[in-house]
């Protein structure tokens, strides 16, 4: 193998498969990447078993091969690297020599066998969606999915399409948000599938570049994405996702008007006097009013206040505040709907999108 490549576009193909090297990789070959030149293109690959990826160069090829080097410093070299030029030439399988100027290395890698075969979107079913509508749906979804729950299938985004609709959902018991989309899709191509969050931050970054199209293929066990030279592939989660339906309060008649603006600022000050043990922020609706307390004895006590448009009986709530400014930041508009019932159940935030987030309620106390 043998190829010349300028660093620039070396380093744009580093950037966009970097995140995928897992940090403790379960077999010594998944901390390499996989360097394949073929057709005057430099294809770089990279798996942690779970997210699989690969980007590709046009590039000026030599000798056609390939061979998987220790991604991490490969890609410390390669940024540490100051000729615009750089040449890499595999004399094995197993050694590759990286010039760039005056500049000569030796790096020992692992032969193309060892590394893991990337899974084949051949034969699967296919849907083009805009970039920059499933990126809207990925962002305003992930952010309320879990971390690190021990329900696995809630570490991961609900994408469900039937009746050419898509829907998308994330949770994390707490909270929710569920968004829809237009697609064509007929009703014989229904499906459910829950993708991991490394898999839906990745899929995000790679939706940067507006206007275009990318190209989802999905399977029973994995879906995969093509955006202009990178297709990412990514297994399912297991499990049975929740029913949210029976979660998801109606939209009031008379829903309270919430200027987003304003009730994050004070969300803002307020949370300053919650701690670990007492995160709970207590709205108080009055006639016109909304009161917002929050109180820790370690710090102190917060109160502040906003006009509303509630003409109702007096109704306290408590909310987690960080909840609570999470969903305002996904929300449009400069004023948000809420429509509560009582203090015991899940409040809905919607606007002008078709988008619905919920937030539980909290122990009142007091």
């Amino acid at each position: 193998m043998k190829f010349i490549i300028p660093r620039l576009d070396l380093l744009n193909l580093i950037g966009k498969i970097q995140a995928i090297v897992p940090a403790k990789p379960a077999l010594p070959i998944l901390s390499n990447v996989l360097l394949e030149a073929v057709d005057d293109q430099l294809i770089i690959s990279a798996t942690d078993l779970t997210v699989s990826m690969r980007a590709y160069a046009n590039v000026k090829i030599e000798e056609e091969g390939s061979i998987t080097l220790p991604a991490k410093k490969f890609f410390q070299l390669v940024r540490e690297l100051t000729a615009s030029q750089v040449e890499i030439h595999a004399e094995t399988p197993e050694t590759a020599h990286i010039n760039a100027g005056t500049s000569h290395f030796k790096m020992s890698g692992m032969h193309k066998n060892e590394f893991p075969a990337l899974p084949d979107l051949s034969g699967g079913i296919a849907l083009d969606l805009d970039n920059n509508l499933l990126k809207e749906m990925l962002v305003r979804s992930s952010f309320a999915a879990a971390r690190d729950d021990n329900r696995q299938v809630l570490n991961g985004i609900l994408l469900q399409h039937r009746q050419k609709l898509a829907t998308f959902i994330g949770t994390d018991g707490k909270r929710l948000a569920r968004l829809f989309a237009d697609v064509e899709l007929s009703d014989e191509q229904a499906g459910a599938y829950v993708l991991p969050l490394k898999a839906v931050e990745e899929m995000i970054k790679l939706l940067e570049v507006k206007d275009q199209k990318s190209k989802l293929t999905f399977f029973a066990d994995k879906i995969g994405i093509e955006t202009g030279t990178v297709t990412l592939i990514t297994k399912l989660l297991n499990g049975q996702y929740p029913d949210v339906d029976r979660v998801i309060p109606k939209k009031a008649t008379d829903p309270i008007a919430l200027h987003r603006e304003e009730l994050m600022s004070l969300l803002r000050q307020v949370s300053l006097f919650t701690s670990d043990q007492s995160s709970a922020v207590r709205f108080t609706f009055n006639s016109g009013e909304l009161h917002l307390t929050a109180m820790s004895g370690g710090i102190g006590e917060g109160k502040v206040s906003m006009a509303v448009n509630y003409g109702g009986p007096k109704l306290d709530i408590a909310f987690n505040p960080h909840y609570f400014l999470d969903i305002l930041r996904h929300s449009k508009d400069e004023t948000i709907q809420l429509s509560l019932s009582d203090a015991y159940n899940p409040g809905l935030i919607t606007d002008s999108t078709n988008a619905h987030f919920v937030i539980m309620p909290m122990r009142l106390e007091g």
